[in-house]
C-alpha cells in the first residue's frame, strides 16, 4: 500500500513517540474511569435509553443524561441535547442566554473562530446577532508569544462588560491552544478585576484531552459539540452546555423558550447513542490525540513546522502543519480524504463555505457528517498555508491518513524521495 521509504519514516516516528503514547494512555484510563463513575452514581440503566416524543415531558433518560454530563465536567448543571445543530449554535445559545442589551462581551484570546463572527455581528446588521441586539463586543489580541495580554485585558474591562470569552482551541490561527491550567489562570485574573464577571469557554475539540475540564478550573460556563469529542463518534447531532446552574438555566431558555427551558425536548431515539458516545469518548479522543502526535513527528522529520510539536503538551485534537504553498496544502488535505473509509473517491477542492472569510478546503470522509472526532483536515486557502488535522476514531486510521497524505505529496512531485 505504501512505499518502503514511507513505512521507514512511520517506524522512526513510532519509535520516537512511544513515551508520549504511554502518557496519553494514562489520561485515557483516568477519564474513562471518571465517565463510568458518573454513570454508576446516577444508576444509568437500559430504560434510560428509551426515546420520547411530543413535548418529551418526564423523559428520565434526558434528565439523567444532564446529571451525568454535569458530574463528568465538574459542573453544577448541564444541558445536553440533539437539538443543537452545531458547536456554533451551542455557543450562540449560551451567549444569548446570559447576555442582555447593553451588556458587553470581551474575548480575551484574540479573534474567535470564523463561524462566530456572524454570531457577534455588528450593530444594525438585521441578522439578530449579538451586536444587532445592542450587546457590545470587544476583543484583546494575544501577545506575540500566544499568551493573553493581561494588562490590556484589565484595561478593556468596562462597567458594561458582563461576559469574558475564552476560546480553548486555536481555530484557524498559529497560536497554542490553551491548557486547562492556563484557562484557570485567566479565570483567576478576571475575577480579581471584577468578581461578578461570567467566564465562558468555548470548549470545542478539548474535551477529555486532559484530566480536568475548564469548569473544574473556575469557568462559569462551557459549551461544545457532540459531533466532536464528547459524542464519541456515535452522537449524530447535538451539543452540550455545562456550568453554574443559573447560567445553564438561562441558556436553556434560549434553546427552547422562557419558562420552558430544559424541562421539555423529545429525544426521538437519540439517547442511547449519546450515552454510549460519552462512554466511548475518553478512549476515542485518546486515539485521535495519538494520531496528532504521530503526524507531528512524521512531518517534523521532513523539516516542516508543526504546532504543537510532537513532544508538546496536548489540550485539544488539532494538529497544525505549515506548508510552503497552496499546492502542498491541497495535496495534504486531499490525501487525508483518500484514506477515508467513507467517500474516499471524492476529491475535495477549495470553495467559499458559508461562515468563512476565505475559500476553505475540507477533507471529511466521515460516518457523521461534519464529525470532527473522525479523521478530517481542513484549511483556509490563505497565507501562511496551514493545514489543520484533527480526529481519528482509531490510531491505525490516523496513521493511514498521515501516510496517504505524505505519499500523495511525493507522487505529485511536491516532496523529494525520502
Amino acid at each position: 500500500m505504501f512505499k518502503e521509504q514511507v513505512l521507514r519514516l512511520m517506524d522512526r516516528a513510532e519509535e520516537q513517540i512511544q513515551g508520549k503514547l504511554k502518557e496519553i494512555d494514562g489520561i485515557i484510563d483516568r477519564n474513562q474511569w471518571k465517565v463510568i463513575s458518573a454513570f454508576q452514581k446516577h444508576k444509568v440503566s437500559d430504560f434510560h435509553f428509551a426515546g420520547s416524543t411530543g413535548y418529551g415531558y418526564n423523559d428520565r433518560g434526558r434528565e439523567v443524561l444532564d446529571l451525568v454530563y454535569a458530574d463528568v465536567f465538574g459542573a453544577e448543571a448541564a444541558l445536553v441535547r440533539p437539538h443543537f445543530v452545531s458547536g456554533t449554535h451551542t455557543i450562540s445559545t449560551a451567549l444569548f442566554g446570559v447576555l442582555r442589551p447593553g451588556d458587553g462581551l470581551l474575548m480575551i484570546t484574540g479573534r474567535p473562530y470564523d463561524t462566530l463572527h456572524k454570531v457577534i455581528g455588528k450593530q444594525g446588521d438585521g441578522l439578530g446577532s449579538l451586536q444587532d441586539f445592542g450587546i457590545g463586543y470587544d476583543e484583546v489580541p494575544l501577545l506575540d508569544d500566544g499568551r493573553p495580554d493581561y494588562s490590556e485585558i484589565a484595561r478593556r474591562i468596562t462597567p458594561q462588560t458582563k461576559v469574558i470569552g475564552i476560546q480553548r482551541s486555536r481555530g484557524y490561527s498559529w497560536r497554542p491552544s490553551f491548557t486547562v491550567e492556563q484557562i484557570g489562570e485567566m479565570v483567576r485574573f478576571v475575577k480579581e478585576v471584577r468578581s461578578d464577571l461570567i467566564v465562558f469557554v468555548d470548549n470545542c475539540y478539548g474535551e477529555f484531552t486532559e484530566l480536568r475540564e475548564p469548569t473544574e478550573a473556575g469557568a462559569d460556563l462551557i459549551a461544545g459539540s457532540l459531533i466532536k469529542n464528547p459524542g464519541g463518534g456515535l452522537a449524530a447531532s447535538g451539543g452540550y452546555i455545562a456550568g453554574k446552574s443559573k447560567y445553564v438555566e438561562l441558556a436553556s431558555y434560549r434553546l427552547t423558550a422562557p419558562g420552558i427551558g430544559g424541562e421539555v425536548g423529545a429525544m426521538l431515539g437519540t439517547t442511547r447513542s449519546i450515552y454510549q458516545g460519552l462512554f466511548l469518548a475518553p478512549h476515542l479522543v485518546g486515539q485521535a490525540v495519538k494520531g496528532s502526535v504521530f503526524a507531528a513527528s512524521v512531518f517534523e522529520q521532513l523539516g516542516f513546522v508543526t504546532h504543537p510539536r510532537w513532544q508538546d503538551p496536548r489540550t485539544d485534537l488539532i494538529q497544525a502543519i505549515r506548508f510552503s504553498g497552496p499546492e502542498h496544502l491541497i495535496a495534504f488535505v486531499q490525501g487525508i480524504q483518500q484514506a477515508a473509509a467513507v467517500d474516499s473517491h471524492v476529491v475535495p477542492e477549495p470553495w467559499d463555505m458559508p461562515g468563512y472569510e476565505h475559500p476553505v478546503i475540507m477533507a471529511a470522509g466521515t460516518f457523521i457528517s461534519g464529525g470532527s472526532l473522525e479523521l478530517s483536515a481542513d484549511a483556509p486557502i490563505r497565507e501562511p498555508y496551514i493545514a489543520y488535522m484533527q480526529g481519528g476514531l482509531t490510531y491505525s486510521h490516523c496513521k493511514m491518513g498521515v501516510l496517504t497524505a505524505l505519499q500523495n505529496m511525493i507522487d505529485r512531485g511536491l516532496l523529494p524521495e525520502i
